[in-house]
């Protein structure tokens, strides 16, 4: 794409130098204001929307009757032009034109004459702007919802192959009870489920169309809207032309959806720093997604799960952006609004790029069965088995099963053997109705395997929650 390129003119250039604001504007703008006004310096992204909408509003005004056939079929063949010369990088876009919309319309003007000038009849930048952001965040939508998904399928992988890896599950961080790798890579599945249903929700919600609503009043020449909404892929117009303009909200909507989206591939991206330590040895990751360092050469460091951690602060900070830009603003339009943009676009930049080095880390990793099942020893991790037994074979309150596991506990503690070590005479002076069977729930795979409960750990409920996934995410 080409480079930017300025024409300011000079402070005293006379009304040549606003010639886009008609016989309003005598004197150029001051320095400082060349620097601050234009957007095309991002809001060019916009092209290939800003045309095809162009194009739609051209075909509604042409079937309304308000533009000869003829002048709409060179305004058609212009924009098609000027969508080639984009693509083709020989655009030139001018910083005096401000923004992609005035660019776009001034290079028709030079390719077809007078008619170019027909086509902002009955809508203005306002709505114009609207239409072609919405259009954008609607694709960036179903970018990240493909992101997204094969992020799942790369976890429902995984966990099928470690179904029967049994691993300590935590809470505060502390060893808590026995689980299986795969169920540990479903609970993520399922996060990543529920953020591509929000982005869901937002993209049906925002999927009306402004365009028409003009700058902030309608307009009073004989448009169409649902025709141009029809056309656009948009379910309907937008009901209140000030709202239309107005309205961020489904920016919002997708910087909110993607901040919590950014947060759990946080979660993940930690949790596979961690698991690639020394202290952990969980899971190896390829040379594909690890550094070496510059003076320590035994290091693999996981940059890319580092990385992946730390951009969601780009991404929870656009949305911080966005919705500081937006609190103090009055109906309906006002520049501060040009400020949307740039977290938008980086932040669904950010998003896509994390998704797909996350799915590739977890696609990449080899979980390290020996060492996962070797921190099962540690913990006491089969203490709630032993409580449930005696709840469940001698009939004790929940309560005081709680209190005997927790002397046995501190047996094993002084003795520095695990719960399945303790002899039985140990055992049954802490409760002498306690027998061999209790052996049976304190070996981790028993434990696991236990966890039949819906949405429990189990191989055989894992194993099953892969397949219901595949079917309700892929």
């Amino acid at each position: 794409m080409a480079s930017t390129s300025s024409t300011k003119a000079p402070a005293d250039a006379g009304p040549q130098a606003n010639t886009m604001w008609g016989g309003r504007f005598t004197a150029g703008p001051a320095e400082a204001m060349d620097a601050i006004n234009p957007s095309i310096g991002f809001d060019r992204r916009l092209y290939a929307h800003d045309i095809i909408a162009s194009k739609a509003h051209c075909e509604m005004l042409v079937r309304q009757g308000i533009v000869a056939p003829q002048d709409g079929e060179a305004i058609r063949d212009g924009l098609d032009t000027i969508l080639r010369e984009i693509e083709a990088g020989s655009f030139e876009f001018k910083t005096a034109l401000e923004d992609i919309h005035m660019n776009v319309e001034a290079r028709l003007k030079e390719l077809i004459g007078e008619p170019a000038g027909r086509l902002h009849t009955a809508r203005s930048r306002n709505d114009q702007v609207a239409t072609d952001f919405r259009l954008w965040v609607r694709d960036a939508i179903d970018r990240l919802d493909t992101q997204a998904r094969a992020l799942q399928e790369a976890l429902i992988d995984q966990a099928e192959a470690a179904a029967d890896l049994v691993m300590p599950g935590y809470t505060h961080l502390q060893p808590a009870q026995p689980v299986t790798l795969g169920h540990h890579l479903m609970a993520y599945t399922e996060m990543f489920g529920r953020d591509r249903g929000r982005l869901a929700d937002a993209r049906r919600r925002m999927n009306e169309c402004p365009l028409g609503a003009a700058a902030l009043a309608g307009t009073s020449f004989p448009i169409d809207r649902d025709l141009t909404a029809r056309t656009l892929g948009f379910d309907r117009p937008t009901a209140n032309s000030m709202d239309s303009v107005a309205d961020r909200d489904f920016a919002l909507e997708v910087l909110s959806a993607g901040s919590i989206l950014a947060m759990h591939m946080s979660r993940l991206a930690e949790e596979l720093v961690m698991w690639c330590n020394d202290g952990f040895a969980f899971v190896e990751l390829s040379d594909a997604f690890t550094t070496g360092s510059s003076i320590m050469p035994q290091k693999k460091n996981p940059d890319g799960a580092e990385l992946v951690r730390g951009k969601a602060g780009r991404v929870i900070g656009a949305l911080v952006t966005l919705l500081t830009v937006m609190k103090g603003l009055p109906m309906t339009y006002g520049k501060d609004m040009q400020e949307d943009k740039e977290p938008v676009f980086d932040a669904c930049d950010t998003l896509e790029l994390s998704l797909a080095c996350l799915r590739g880390m977890v696609a990449d990793m080899k979980p390290n069965a020996g060492n996962l099942r070797a921190a099962t020893q540690k913990g006491f991790l089969t203490a709630t088995d032993l409580a449930d037994w005696l709840v469940r074979v001698l009939g004790m309150p929940f309560r005081e099963a709680h209190h005997v596991t927790g002397r046995l506990v501190r047996a094993a503690e002084e003795a520095g053997c695990d719960l399945a070590d303790l002899p039985l005479a140990s055992m049954q002076a802490a409760d002498a109705r306690i027998d061999e069977r209790i052996y049976d729930v304190l070996t981790v795979d028993r434990a696991a395997a236990s966890r039949t409960s819906y949405g429990g750990t189990a191989p055989d409920n894992v194993r099953a929650a892969a397949r219901a996934a595949r079917e309700r995410f892929l």
